[in-house]
Formats: C-alpha cells, sequence, structure tokens
C-alpha cells in the first residue's frame, strides 16, 4: 500500500486507504478472503478503524491473521467517536492509527478481545500499556467501573454475532 502526501514523504504516519476485501495467505499457499464487508479502512501496518459493525468472524479472522492460534485480537476504544481500531500488533499501533485519523489520546482504551470466548465474560479483557495514565489510572487495566462499562458499550455496539 502506497502513503501519499507531504507527511508520507517526510515520515508522517501512514494514510489510511479503503479496501475492497482484504485476503491472507492460507497454509496451502492459496489466499484466504476477509469474512467482513470490506467497509473497513486499513493502513499499511494492517490496522483497521472499525466504524460500523462487524462480525465475530471478521474477528476471528483478524486474530489469525495477526496472532496465529493465540486467538487474541488488540484493540483500542475511541470512547468520544465510538469506533476501534484492530488488527495491529501492539496497541500502539492502533493508538497510532485513531490519533491520526482524528482521535484524542484521552479517549482511548486498550483491550484485548478474544474471538472465540464471544458471550462469556472472559471474551474482553482490559489491558494494556496505553491505558496506565497516572494519577487517574495506575495499572494496564481500566480502573474506573464507568469507563468499563463505557467500553463494553463501544465494543457491544461494533461486534455482532
Amino acid at each position: 500500500m502506497k502513503r501519499g502526501g507531504a507527511e508520507a514523504q517526510a515520515g508522517g504516519p501512514p494514510e489510511m486507504i479503503t479496501v475492497a476485501r482484504a485476503t491472507r495467505p492460507t497454509d496451502d499457499g492459496g489466499m484466504d478472503e476477509n469474512p467482513d464487508d470490506g467497509h473497513t479502512l486499513i493502513n499499511e501496518n494492517g490496522v483497521e478503524i472499525v466504524s460500523t459493525p462487524t462480525t465475530i468472524a471478521h474477528l476471528t479472522w483478524t486474530a489469525e491473521r495477526t496472532f496465529g492460534d493465540l486467538g487474541l485480537v488488540k484493540a483500542v476504544v475511541d470512547l468520544e467517536r465510538r469506533v476501534m481500531a484492530i488488527g495491529g500488533g501492539l496497541h500502539v499501533d492502533e493508538q497510532a492509527a485513531l490519533l491520526n485519523d482524528g482521535s484524542r489520546q484521552q479517549a482511548l482504551w486498550g483491550i484485548n478481545l478474544y474471538p472465540d470466548q464471544h458471550g462469556s465474560p472472559d471474551w474482553l479483557e482490559f489491558d494494556s500499556t496505553i491505558n496506565l495514565r497516572p494519577p487517574t489510572n495506575r495499572s494496564r487495566s481500566v480502573q474506573d467501573p464507568a469507563t468499563q462499562a463505557r467500553v463494553i458499550g463501544v465494543v457491544d455496539a461494533l461486534v455482532k454475532g
């Protein structure tokens, strides 16, 4: 994927583009299509900004694409814009994509999703170094129950079974 504009030439953040259908290589040398509808923004690091509902099948595909058999999707949720970034190797990659797209740092919280556990309490984990915000949040977790509930609300609105 190409980067464009003066920012990219000066080493700025990668440009976000719309992809019609993402693919990944399969073990037998073929290509596997992304099971989502293709209305996703993606950057050259594989980070997608999800602003409309996505599916568990897409999260499973993303988990396999990024972490293989770990079944994990790192995500960063923007509580103000009610979007989330997924698909990065690190929460900071997703955080950077959201900041580049207009999010504010104060609204961003890092989580892990386990698509194969969807529907159980263990499917969403509050664990990311981007959540460390002394003196208000002194943990990789999200300590405020109200903030946790807001994060869960955004994820529930964006992920459909």
